[in-house]
C-alpha cells in the first residue's frame, strides 16, 4: 500500500488550510470538500503505516537473532528508482545535487564524532572506510582522496550505478592505486564478516539509505559487524514528522522539484529518537551522536542545533574498546 502526495498537477487554486501538529500548510484545491475528505483519508493511512512500522521496527530489535540467515535488504522497487538516476548522479546541477552539497556536511561530523574521544590507534595510522549504500560514489571518492584514508569499499546493489561509479574514479589516478578505492555491487548481506574484530573497518558510513530500507534492524545489525573496536558507524537520514513531509515530500519533490519525484517513503523515515533507542540496545556501542541540517534553498544545507526532532540528521555510534 502505497501513500499518494499531491503534485503540483493536483493543486487547484481554491485555499483551505490543514492543520498538522500545530503547522499552518496552505493548499491550493480545486474541489476543497472532496480533496479535503481525500487528503484525510491519505493521512490516516499514513499514520497507519507508521504505526505498522514502529512496532515492526521495535520487534525486529527484540527478535533478532545472531544465527539465523539474513534476508537481503534490497529492494527492486528502490533498485529501478536509482538506476534511473545514474546517468546524472555527478551532475552538480542534476538530480543529485542535494547530496552533493550536503557531503561536506558529512565530512564535518565524521571528523567531530572521531574528535571527540580519544584515539587508542597510532596517530599515523591511515583509516579503513565502508561505504553501504554508496551510490555514484560522491562520499566514497572524497573520503578515499584523504591522505588519512588507507582504503574504501564502496556497496551498493544497483549495477547501473556502481558502474557510474567506477567509470567516475577512472578519470582520477590517485583512485586507481590498487586497495585505495574498491567498489562491490552487493548487498550488505553478501559481504563476507571481518574473521576478527580487527579487521573491521574504522568507519562504516550509511548516509541517506536507511529511510530506503523496509527492514532496517536486521540491516543496521548488519552493518555493526564490519566495525572494528574503537570504529564509527555514521549514518544520514530523515525524522518523521510533518514538517518533513512538507519539506521533503511535498515542497522538495513536488513544487521545488531538487530531487526526482517518488525518491522518498515519508512513512520510512525514522525519527532520531526511535535512533537513539536503538543505540542504547547495542551491546557494546556507545557515543552517541547526533547533529540536525537544514537546507535552505539558494544557500545549501546549514547546521541547526536541534533540528533533527524535525528533518534531517546524521546519527553515529562508536563501538566500545
Amino acid at each position: 500500500m502505497r501513500i499518494r502526495t499531491w503534485s503540483r498537477g493536483d493543486l487547484g487554486k481554491e485555499d483551505a488550510k490543514h492543520r498538522y501538529l500545530g503547522f499552518d500548510f496552505t493548499f491550493y484545491l480545486n474541489n476543497t470538500s472532496t480533496q479535503d475528505m481525500a487528503l484525510s483519508r491519505a493521512s490516516r493511512l499514513a499514520k497507519l503505516r507508521v504505526e505498522l512500522r514502529q512496532s515492526t521496527f521495535a520487534q525486529t530489535i527484540r527478535s533478532q537473532s545472531t544465527t539465523a540467515a539474513p534476508k537481503s535488504s534490497v529492494n527492486p522497487t528502490e533498485t529501478s528508482h536509482f538506476t534511473a538516476l545514474a546517468s546524472s548522479w555527478w551532475d552538480p546541477q542534476g538530480s543529485s545535487r542535494i547530496l552533493h552539497l550536503m557531503n561536506p556536511l558529512r565530512h564535518q561530523f565524521i571528523n567531530r564524532c572521531r574528535g571527540s574521544v580519544a584515539q587508542s590507534q597510532d596517530e599515523g595510522q591511515k583509516l579503513r572506510y565502508m561505504d553501504i549504500g554508496c551510490g555514484g560514489g560522491i562520499f566514497a571518492e572524497s573520503v578515499a582522496r584523504l591522505s588519512t584514508t588507507a582504503s574504501v569499499t564502496a556497496v551498493d546493489p544497483t549495477p547501473s550505478v556502481i558502474d557510474i561509479a567506477k567509470a567516475h574514479a577512472r578519470r582520477d589516478p590517485l583512485l586507481l592505486e590498487p586497495g585505495k578505492l574498491t567498489y562491490l555491487n552487493k548487498a550488505i548481506e553478501d559481504l563476507p564478516l571481518p574473521k576478527t574484530p580487527d579487521q573491521g573497518v574504522d568507519v562504516l558510513t550509511l548516509f541517506e539509505v536507511i529511510e530506503h530500507i523496509q527492514s532496517p534492524a536486521p540491516f543496521l545489525s548488519q552493518c555493526l559487524q564490519h566495525v572494528k573496536p574503537g570504529g564509527w558507524f555514521i549514518l544520514s537520514t530523515i525524522s518523521r514528522t510533518w514538517t518533513s513531509w512538507f519539506t521533503t515530500k511535498f515542497m522538495a519533490e513536488d513544487v521545488m522539484r531538487v530531487v526526482p519525484r517518488g525518491t522518498h517513503d515519508w512513512s520510512q523515515y525514522i525519527d532520531a529518537k526511535e535512533m537513539q533507542s536503538w543505540a542504547r540496545k547495542q551491546q557494546g556501542w556507545g557515543d552517541a551522536r547526533t547533529m540536525g541540517v537544514v537546507y535552505v534553498p539558494g544557500v545549501g544545507w546549514k547546521e541547526i542545533t536541534g533540528s533533527e526532532d524535525y528533518g534531517n540528521y546524521f546519527f553515529a555510534i562508536r563501538r566500545l574498546e
